[in-house]
């Protein structure tokens, strides 16, 4: 929950990748709220009763979401299919607005990646953005499990997420109102 926090004022792309993460630990704890407690909660140290208490809560509301919602077993949470939703949003009005050639530029590049792992993924075909943090997320979990990465695996994460960290880069100066700023003088 606070790291969480923290990603989503730092870095969105991070924050994404690690909501989905807790949403695979709720997974493998069975949406159990004891399980989570002694599998996750309680190896934080240094947590104050009340933080400790916070972080329980927070885990109970997302163990509710994901039932409600039917991502129990697979799928994400509505929250956090809204940050892919805005992040369309705002990749869409970068390459629409010719002064963001380099971030266009940048895409480009990365398409080719995109157009093959889609041509991968079988009959559902997320949008572009969406691959990418697909993407990236494998390449995370092929890294925990000490999985060994190719060649040509490793060169398209690396300009996957070169694009997707210059999209978070826009996304947070979008949030702070200092990327169309010139539009509105």
């Amino acid at each position: 929950m606070f790291t969480a926090s923290e990603k989503r004022k730092e870095n969105i792309a991070e924050y994404l990748l690690y909501m989905w993460q807790i949403e695979d630990i709720i997974r493998a704890n069975d949406l159990d709220i004891d399980r989570i407690k002694a599998n996750v909660i309680d190896r934080y140290t240094g947590l104050s009763d009340e933080q400790r208490r916070q972080m329980t809560e927070w885990y109970e509301s997302l163990i509710d979401m994901m039932r409600r919602e039917g991502v129990a077993k697979s799928g994400h949470l509505q929250l956090n299919r809204n940050v892919i939703v805005q992040l369309v949003d705002l990749h869409m009005a970068l390459l629409k607005d010719p002064r963001f050639a380099e971030y266009t530029a940048e895409f480009y590049r990365t398409l080719p990646y995109i157009v093959e792992l889609r041509a991968k993924s079988g009959d559902e075909r997320p949008g572009e953005i969406e691959t990418c943090f697909n993407a990236l997320y494998g390449m995370l979990m092929l890294r925990l499990q000490h999985k060994e990465i190719t060649d040509a695996t490793r060169e398209a994460i690396t300009q996957i997420s070169k694009f997707i960290a210059l999209l978070a880069h826009n996304f947070k100066l979008d949030e702070n109102d200092e990327l169309f700023q010139q539009e509105q003088q």
